[in-house]
């Protein structure tokens, strides 16, 4: 049963329709695919266990301060993609061309990472 206010997972094959940056969410290319990938707050919780953080706040003082690391930035990405409905895990994302590479992998996980604690009418 699915209610109203849940979140409907997007299809990877409608490129058309853009993303919604107000829900958190932003676009991520995987092997030519187009995903929209988005931090809820049980992927938050997953986060803050995978990377050993000791709250939400300090997995965002990581990024802002720089202090992140290669696989900070894909377990956002995947936390990311996966609350957007997308099946894979760490192995599948690893293996996956990513658009833009490296520099775009960091820009998406910053982009999750702030979309997620935007505060309403800022």
């Amino acid at each position: 049963m699915r209610f109203p206010w849940q979140a409907r997972a997007r299809s990877a094959s409608s490129p058309s329709e853009p993303v919604n940056p107000l829900a958190g969410e932003v676009e991520i290319w995987l092997d030519g695919r187009r995903h929209v990938a988005r931090l809820t707050l049980g992927a938050l919780a997953g986060l803050e266990a995978e990377l050993g953080a000791e709250s939400m706040i300090a997995l965002v003082e990581r990024f802002e301060g720089g202090r992140f690391s290669s696989r900070d930035v894909m377990a956002v990405l995947v936390a990311g993609l996966r609350a957007g409905g997308w099946p894979g895990g760490m192995a599948e994302r690893a293996a996956a061309e990513l658009r833009g590479g490296p520099v775009a992998a960091a820009h998406a996980a910053a982009a999750l990472l702030a979309r997620a604690f935007r505060v309403e009418g800022t």
